[in-house]
């Protein structure tokens, strides 16, 4: 219903046109003046719109029109605060606001990352290791963006290494492995310092996996996988465990020959059964797969291999032989980080430093995962992987989302345990800064009228190319027909103010061309100086097209533009597509 609801509006222009009240706006202020208190002047964005929306749940919808009120907010607070005082920014909250004062302390603001971990006379090493089934999204971008920036601070290697072991459940997609290292490098200014493929290592992981057959710390189960299951469950040793090493090396080369099929035998860690956690009990290092069946898409691996490493035994090894200091991911994998763990003492190693991070929930996108997206786009519900509706890096690339705002977004959010959700305003916000010095303005129209006007009408109108930089020159509008265009929801105003031209009193009939009362502000464009345009919207699962007139321009395809009153848009050859309000 709500997404009902929200895209009637946007197809009325009610959403876009939507602006705050005065409660809403004292809201953002005081905020933004608390936030400026509490981190010495350097206030940001993205917490206020935290708490705002924490606050006001009905705002939610209108983040991204309150996004970038939000950033000049908190701009202006901060100004405040450098140029008068975090005295001067307190005694406006006592008077104005004095319940964000209670129970608040002004904090010392930690800029960016917190320090890892015994570094001291280390090379530091990190990694981000992707499974390369399809490209990078959303969520990727921040094992990006927190080890790259790790390593970069220390002077150390960032390791790409794609994890391309499983070709059944989630094989890899071959046009993955080009695509990922430019959307790296794209990502953070620079290229992985090397780069890793699983699939060209599994000799190396057969030498572990036997030498943990003939130390007597692994090996070769048997045993049905319901079987194995009750034993665990029940803390019971399965017969398997017992056996000798000269039976489990016989069993392991059985399982390369092809005399074992796949589901016949794994080879499992020799861990604890009684251990509390059941996922760490004897746990499973390798397989064998149906390469025939389903080889791998590399041709240049293919199906040389029939047994296959799983993830904790494949990462844990790795992560060795590239002198891995510092493990920078999710909370989900600490299961992982213990079963890895295990492993190290078993072979004598010392596990890397390890720091862990919540999940991050977009309200607008929910949850998903690149098999998902892999799958829709196979059914045709997307375009490809860059359509602007999927939270995937080429779609935030259309979309005109700059690579700085998604490093800020995650260095921002920082790396806690702690589980988020935030509105996807959180990132346009991040977004905006980083653009809206470049953007030229444009006057867009949604589902036009014509209205004539009346009066002694200029011939010409110069309006700024940007209100804050007049280096950028100005636009001339031309007003030979004395016509203009307006939205139809405007024409409900008998009078309104044309924007940043003159007031426009009953019947069409000119005014004041300085600002005379308080009647609406509208936006126009004039019929001799406008063209007929479609703008695009991605809308979650829907993509809409608003027809409309905008005026003219020479701006190349690409160009990033604010069109006035809607939002930010990018040039397309045939349409605008909005990037973010």
């Amino acid at each position: 219903m709500m997404k009902q609801r929200v895209h009637e509006a946007m197809m009325t222009g009610q959403f876009m046109s939507w602006s705050p009240d005065a409660e809403t706006q004292n809201l953002i202020w005081h905020l933004s003046l608390q936030n400026a208190f509490e981190y010495d002047g350097k206030g940001a964005a993205g917490s206020v719109i935290g708490r705002i929306m924490s606050t006001r749940s009905d705002l939610r919808q209108h983040g991204g029109q309150i996004s970038p009120l939000v950033a000049q907010s908190v701009t202006k607070a901060n100004t405040l605060a450098q140029e008068k005082g975090l005295d001067h920014v307190e005694s406006l909250l006592q008077e104005e606001a004095p319940h964000l004062l209670e129970g608040r302390k002004k904090q010392e603001r930690r800029e960016g990352l917190p320090p890892l971990k015994n570094t001291e006379g280390k090379e530091i090493v990190l990694r981000f290791a992707p499974n390369p089934n399809g490209p990078l999204s959303f969520g990727h971008a921040r094992g990006v963006v927190i080890n790259g920036t790790y390593a970069h601070e220390h002077k150390g290697t960032l390791i790409l290494r794609f994890d391309d072991t499983d070709t059944t459940v989630k094989p890899p997609m071959l046009d993955a492995y080009e695509i990922i290292p430019r959307e790296v490098e794209w990502l953070l200014g620079r290229p992985a310092d090397r780069i890793v493929l699983a699939s060209d290592r599994i000799p190396l992981y057969y030498d572990h996996a036997e030498r943990m057959l003939r130390e007597g710390f692994g090996y070769i189960c048997q045993c049905p996988a319901d079987d194995f299951r009750t034993y665990r469950e029940t803390k019971q040793n399965c017969p398997c465990r017992d056996k000798s090493v000269e039976m489990n090396v016989d069993g392991w080369n059985m399982m390369l020959d092809g005399t074992y099929k796949p589901g016949d035998a794994v080879v499992r860690v020799k861990t604890d059964m009684e251990l509390k956690n059941p996922a760490l009990r004897d746990w499973p290092a390798l397989r064998i797969q149906d390469t025939q069946k389903n080889p791998h898409p590399r041709p240049e691996i293919g199906s040389t291999y029939r047994v296959w490493p799983l993830l904790d035994f494949q990462s844990a090894v790795e992560d060795q032989l590239q002198g891995v200091t510092h493990i920078v991911r999710g909370k989900d994998l600490m299961d992982s980080t213990r079963k890895q763990t295990l492993l190290y003492e078993h072979f004598g190693w010392n596990y890397p430093e390890t720091i862990y991070w919540g999940r991050v929930k977009v309200h607008e996108w929910g949850g998903f995962s690149t098999s998902k997206m892999r799958a829709s786009i196979e059914n045709g519900e997307y375009t490809g992987w860059n359509d602007p509706r999927l939270p995937t890096l080429q779609g935030l690339q259309l979309r005109g989302i700059q690579a700085e705002a998604l490093r800020n977004f995650w260095i921002e959010l920082g790396v806690t345990q702690k589980d988020i959700s935030v509105p996807l305003a959180t990132l346009f916000s991040h977004n905006t800064k980083g653009i809206d010095d470049e953007a030229p303005r444009l006057s867009f129209v949604r589902n036009p009228v014509e209205v004539d006007l009346h009066g002694e009408i200029p011939t010409e109108i110069e309006i700024p190319v940007h209100p804050n930089h007049e280096s950028m020159g100005m636009r001339t509008i031309s007003m030979d027909r004395n016509q203009i265009m307006i939205e139809r929801e405007d024409t409900q105003h008998s009078t309104y103010r044309l924007k940043e031209f003159a007031d426009i009193d009953e019947g069409g009939q000119m005014g004041s061309i300085s600002r005379s009362d308080k009647r609406p502000i509208i936006h126009w464009v004039s019929t001799d100086s406008s063209s007929e345009a479609t703008l695009t919207l991605p809308l979650q699962e829907n993509i809409e097209h608003i027809q409309g007139r905008v005026e003219l321009h020479n701006y190349p395809v690409g160009t990033i533009v604010q069109l006035e009153r809607i939002g930010y848009a990018i040039i397309r050859e045939d349409d605008f597509l909005l990037m973010h309000e």
